[in-house]
């Protein structure tokens, strides 16, 4: 049986990814930090584990994979993050070190770790699940757009160096605007346009990356959005996404 791992996998886009690829075949390794979220989950998959792990910490993040290396895992879904709003000058440092540490540190070291043994095998697949704001800078959102960018920028990077390679590792980048998920809550704000259903984005991140295709675009008038982005000027940008985060109220 096919084998996946997905972090963040307690609830959102992470819990439907798993339902979704359970569906299809996947036993699955469920990571996250709520215990109880996890389980819940794994009532509903079969043949599925869980593992607790923060995946802010380093060190927690690399323990992670030296217990799942030897699974054999085919598939890797790193989904866990999580953002803040606020002006740049007012936000919460050691929140944001911890956002950082968790949505670019967390993906680069899962990333380049089971890269290296899908190369090594020649096959597997990796979905980096980012964001729309992974196309733009976020006046109010600053450090979550941010960390988002890093992971287009590192994922489209990588494609190309698999592709050079002719190897038939795949990687793809999952970018949704609003989801129906807790990042709001989280972050400190409310949607003030109607998201997405995590199931519908789930189901469609993971049958394109099966195809493999590498930019993951849910909705056609968010693909019309981020192709748009290429076209206005940077700073008319900065202010139409300013305006969008700060009507986001707390």
């Amino acid at each position: 049986m096919k084998k996946a791992l997905i972090t963040g996998a307690s609830s959102g886009i992470g819990k439907e990814i798993s339902l979704y690829l359970n569906k299809l075949g996947y036993s699955l390794i469920l990571v996250g930090r709520n215990l109880d979220k996890l389980n819940e989950v794994k009532k509903e998959c079969k043949d599925s584990k869980v593992i607790i792990c923060d995946l802010s910490e380093e060190k927690e993040v690399i323990n992670l994979y030296e217990k799942t290396k030897d699974e054999n895992i085919s598939l890797l879904v790193n989904n866990a993050a999580f953002g803040l709003f606020g002006y740049f000058d007012e936000t919460d440092l050691n929140a944001e070190l911890k956002m950082i540490d968790l949505n670019i540190k967390g993906y680069h070291i899962l990333t380049k770790l089971f890269l290296k043994d899908f190369i090594l095998k020649d096959e597997g697949y990796i979905l980096n699940v980012s964001s729309s704001a992974g196309f733009l800078s976020g006046p109010y959102l600053s450090t979550y757009y941010a960390t988002k960018n890093y992971i287009t920028a590192l994922t489209l990077a990588i494609y190309e160096e698999l592709k050079v390679k002719k190897s038939r590792v795949k990687i793809s980048l999952l970018a949704p605007g609003p989801v129906n998920t807790n990042f709001n809550k989280v972050a400190g704000g409310t949607f003030n346009v109607k998201g997405l259903t995590p199931e519908y984005v789930a189901r469609v991140g993971i049958d394109n990356m099966l195809k493999g295709k590498l930019i993951i675009v849910p909705t056609f008038k968010m693909k019309t959005g981020i192709f748009l982005i290429r076209l206005l000027p940077r700073k008319l940008l900065l202010k139409i996404t300013y305006r969008i985060q700060k009507r986001k109220n707390k």
